[in-house]
């Protein structure tokens, strides 16, 4: 399964940098980074409610998911 980030969309939608997300959520540019490229292992509820927060948005604005190879898990 993959699950697909997709905060740079909603980022350029609300006409935000990154910084300045960072800034609000209180979250340092390189691990929002991690997170807009999809290379962390996890985030947490209180940092996707920041962003969700910000961003006026809800999570599955934020996540997408598409299947490897078209089968379920």
């Amino acid at each position: 399964m993959a699950i697909i980030v997709t905060l740079d969309v909603m980022l350029a939608r609300r006409k935000m940098k990154s910084k300045e997300l960072a800034e609000a959520i209180g979250a340092t540019e390189a691990n929002l980074s991690k997170l807009k490229s999809g290379n962390m292992k996890g985030v947490k509820f209180e940092t996707l409610n920041k962003i969700c927060e910000v961003l006026d948005c809800k999570p599955a604005d934020l996540l997408d998911y598409e299947p490897d190879d078209g089968k379920p898990g």
